[in-house]
């Protein structure tokens, strides 16, 4: 175990379980666990928000895919990019203007009943769990490459850690370690492309002209196809990850803990600025790595590309800059498994105990209890499922989740907010067409049983999920629409919405 390194680990353990201890003594009360009783500004929010949303797989990933495969590796952070602006235009000031605590607060406010919360929150778990492996599973590899700690150990860590964050801290803990993790990103990987550039004394054209050099792929390292050799798969691909993001529960709640509209728009477009500043660093310090990082030293340490950013760390600063980037990509892993228990957690805790058993007369002491063991509960589910995991491949994992995300919880927004002639029964076929095809897709997939070679499935399961709602609203013309004008009312004007 390399001491530095460990130094840098504990010094992002200490720091947050600090931060979790003073979040406790702000967690006392269910709007503080759930929402931090709205107390983030616009920015704060929209620092937390590009917390929650740049994974490990982005940090690590997306630049040892530009290294690896040139123009086909900066796609992803393409896809990751616009995804914000459908969530900035269609989907935030609804969510925030509508939701209490949860994503079933947003939809009941227009279809009314315990089923239709018991759903929306089943699939929102199921969502956040199935994101929460991947996370999980690349984190024990990273901490076991870097600190030398075998993998079943560093799953446990990250996942413990995870959850005493949201059982103590609630809401407040997991804003706050998402905003000491965006800082953390963003200067960091500010501070690594100086170095970069004034390694090469601000000669960009170099990059550009090396590139090629290093690389087997020569001419074609700035065309497509590289990675993604068939047009169907990389359509599937941007699809997916374009619209997934406005599914995934753990970003969606993000926009309930600001004070009003105001400043759920400003967290989105905050968000956008920094997503989109991040993945520009990176397509530079993808250049940088493949321009001074021999192709041999690349593909010896990590055929996957993940280890890519520490290599170029090395060659620019040594174990201590290397060091500091373990520590940004440690608390990166941290963040984003926040976000996520914390999603699973309210969606049980808050819809399904609360409402859908109906549990709203308990006390606050009792409802706090039952929100702290479900999370400990979710966060020992998903250790187990990651333990078990450890081959599996976490790209296709990642990309189900949002291919589920985008046929189910995105389809069921759109026509909840858009459509007035939208029925219930439309949006209970939606969401099970959208659960059955990405389950048959998985089961059936690359990881499965080998029958469908599709490693993107979204251009399969996204239309079908929309095509269940439509189908679903008009197998049932005269179904209950549900209340859209005092919807619309709540959206527009902020009347009768907690926390306007």
């Amino acid at each position: 175990m390399n001491f530095t390194y460990f130094i840098f680990f504990l010094a992002i353990v200490a720091g947050t379980l600090i931060m979790t201890h003073w979040a406790a003594e702000r967690s006392k009360t269910t709007e503080q666990f759930y929402i931090a009783s709205g107390s983030l500004t616009g920015f704060q929010n929209g620092l937390a928000i590009a917390g929650d949303y740049i994974s490990s797989a982005s940090f690590l990933g997306i630049i040892g895919l530009i290294a690896y495969y040139g123009f086909d590796g900066f796609l992803y952070a393409t896809g990751f990019l616009v995804s914000y602006i459908i969530l900035l235009l269609l989907i935030a000031e609804p969510v925030h203007s509508l939701g209490t605590y949860s994503v079933g607060d947003v939809v009941s406010s227009r279809f009314s009943g315990r089923n239709m919360r018991l759903f929306v929150a089943a699939t929102g778990i199921i969502i956040s769990i199935l994101y929460l492996i991947p996370q999980l599973v690349a984190s024990g590899l990273l901490i076991r490459l870097l600190l030398g700690v075998d993998y079943i150990s560093s799953v446990w860590i990250i996942g413990i850690l995870m959850t005493i964050y949201v059982v103590f801290g609630g809401m407040v803990a997991t804003s706050w370690v998402q905003i000491i993790k965006t800082v953390l990103l963003m200067s960091g990987t500010l501070m690594l492309l100086f170095i970069l550039l004034s390694w090469i004394k601000w000669d960009i054209p170099f990059l550009i002209n090396q590139a090629p050099v290093n690389s087997p792929l020569g001419e074609d390292f700035f065309s497509p196809g590289n990675l993604l050799h068939n047009n169907i798969e990389m359509f599937s691909l941007m699809l997916t990850l374009i619209l997934g993001t406005s599914g995934l529960p753990h970003i969606l709640i993000r926009f309930l803990t600001v004070r009003n509209t105001k400043h759920a728009r400003l967290s989105a477009i905050s968000a956008t600025w920094l997503i989109g500043c991040f993945y520009l660093m990176t397509l530079i310090l993808g250049l940088g790595a493949i321009s001074l990082v021999s192709w041999d030293a690349l593909t010896q340490s990590d055929s996957t590309g993940n280890l890519t950013v520490f290599l170029l760390a090395d060659v620019l600063g040594g174990d201590f800059l290397v060091a500091f980037v373990m520590a940004i990509a440690f608390a990166t892993i941290i963040a984003v498994v926040t976000g996520l228990i914390f999603a699973a957690t309210s969606s049980f805790a808050y819809d399904i105990y609360v409402h859908y058993l109906n549990k709203k007369d308990t006390s606050e002491k009792k409802k706090l209890l039952v929100a702290r063991t479900t999370a400990i509960i979710i966060g020992v589910i998903s250790i187990g499922f990651s333990i078990g995991l450890e081959n599996t491949n976490v790209a296709y994992l990642v990309s189900l989740t949002f291919s589920l995300a985008a046929s189910t919880i995105f389809p069921l927004l759109i026509f909840t907010f858009y459509w007035k002639r939208f029925t219930k029964i439309g949006a209970y076929i939606g969401l099970f067409s959208g659960l059955i095809i990405s389950a048959a897709l998985f089961l059936l997939g690359p990881e499965g049983m080998k029958l469908i070679s599709l490693n993107n499935p979204g251009i399969v399961a996204i239309p079908i999920g929309f095509l269940g709602c439509i189908i679903g609203t008009f197998l049932d013309p005269n179904g209950d629409r549900g209340n859209y004008q005092d919807m619309l009312m709540k959206i527009h004007t902020g009347i009768g919405v907690k926390n306007s």
